[in-house]
């Protein structure tokens, strides 16, 4: 806790509650809404028939149709999460139906009114974020508890499977975030075996993580990832395609740029590091300091509280205690681990693929669109974030090495 709090609220200086955060989910929603309020319809529809409209590009002129609706009529956190997912999809497709030969420059009024007002009282910016994309974006198929998401875009089972495996790797983060609350309870209680406890949970989350990251090859189509659906996780910010960024009509007459959706904008990553005290490089620093604006406000809350939090690491080496070193070492050396694997599911899915895709665009006869799979040259380098993404990854996976307590 930060010097100068009271001691009153140490045993529980990191309540779940107080960053609407849940204990069995974690940063998940829990039990998101499907279905918006009545007079919401006309978004409904048109997310519901998503990945046809964009496909037969039919999106654009559906949109134009659209009523103009105000979002003050929507009541708590869920209907907020639900019109944010559904209009931050209709936007994607909107900007990207036509590839990224055929984007716009302003999104018409009857969206980015909306879109706006929503955005404001959740707190996240008007683009597709991790936060919807997989956070709020999933619904119960049937009591065995199988899962779907609630609005998809083109990409079909592949998308589906994007979607879910990365909100299983969610999911096995959750014994990690509890975790997280009991070290630093711990360390404030002076309490070494419940800290060496809370440890070894912590690295046997994150191995569990990249368990869930595995299943990646079982559900997602490389080909289908790199050339159909990528391109609707991008954003207008470090993006050649759009330059300018977007003017979102009567909301401002200036363009506003913002980031494509990204692993980035995971909290899980972001806490981990902030309790083990790992320092990345000034550039990745950066990068994922800005990635924190994409979060919900109190997940991002719950980061900092992590950061003012006793030294973890400190802690350890000033215990001289071996049994705690290790337990740390196995929380560094399982994290390095799971970012070792996600440069081997994006060298899979998006390297090996752009070239695949590069091969094929040689090929006489190639048509233009997403819907045709033409992918989106512009980021063959970079992540849908904007990072320059292998220099990124390889830069983050090292620091997290270095975080190592040397015997």
């Amino acid at each position: 806790m930060e010097a100068g709090d009271g001691t009153e609220d140490t045993p529980l200086p990191l309540a779940l509650t107080r960053f609407q955060l849940s204990e069995e989910y974690g940063f998940l929603l829990p039990d998101p809404l499907t279905e918006l309020p009545v007079p919401y319809g006309p978004w409904m529809e048109i997310a519901h028939d998503l990945p046809q409209l964009i496909t037969s590009h039919r999106l654009r002129s559906r949109v134009h149709q659209m009523p103009q609706l105000s979002a003050r009529h929507l009541r708590g956190r869920e209907e907020l999460h639900l019109a944010h997912l559904v209009l931050s999809f209709i936007t994607m497709g909107y900007v990207w139906q036509e590839g990224e030969e055929g984007t716009v420059k302003v999104l018409p009024r009857n969206l980015a009114v909306p879109f706006w007002e929503v955005s404001q009282a959740l707190g996240l910016p008007p683009i597709l974020s991790h936060a919807d994309f997989v956070l709020a974006n999933w619904r119960r198929k049937n009591p065995n508890g199988n899962l779907d998401t609630i609005i998809s875009l083109p990409g079909g089972e592949s998308l589906r499977g994007f979607i879910l495996v990365t909100l299983l790797v969610e999911k096995a983060a959750v014994p990690g975030i509890k975790a997280i609350v009991q070290a630093i309870r711990a360390i404030l209680q002076l309490d070494e075996e419940a800290l060496h406890k809370a440890l070894q949970e912590l690295a046997e989350a994150i191995g569990d993580m990249s368990k869930a990251l595995k299943r990646m090859h079982d559900y997602v189509d490389p080909a289908v990832f790199y050339a159909v659906i990528r391109i609707f996780l991008s954003g207008w910010r470090d993006n050649p395609a759009m330059p300018d960024g977007l003017i979102y009509e009567g909301v401002s007459d200036e363009p506003m740029a913002y980031s494509g959706g990204s692993a980035a904008q995971s909290t899980v990553l972001h806490a981990f590091d902030e309790l083990l005290g790992i320092r990345h490089s000034e550039e990745s620093t950066a990068f994922l300091h800005r990635m924190r604006d994409y979060m919900p406000p109190p997940h991002r809350a719950f980061v900092e509280e992590i950061h003012h939090a006793p030294s973890l690491k400190q802690h350890v080496l000033s215990s001289g205690d071996a049994g705690l070193c290790a337990a740390f070492n196995q929380c560094i050396s399982a994290l390095a681990d799971f970012r070792s694997y996600h440069i081997t599911i994006v060298t899979k899915y998006i390297t090996v693929a752009a070239a695949k895709a590069k091969a094929r665009r040689a090929e006489p006869g190639d048509r233009a669109g997403p819907s045709a799979g033409k992918p989106p040259s512009a980021l063959e380098a970079k992540g849908t974030g904007g990072s320059h993404i292998f220099s990124f990854l390889k830069s983050i996976r090292d620091t997290t090495r270095e975080g190592m307590i040397s015997a």
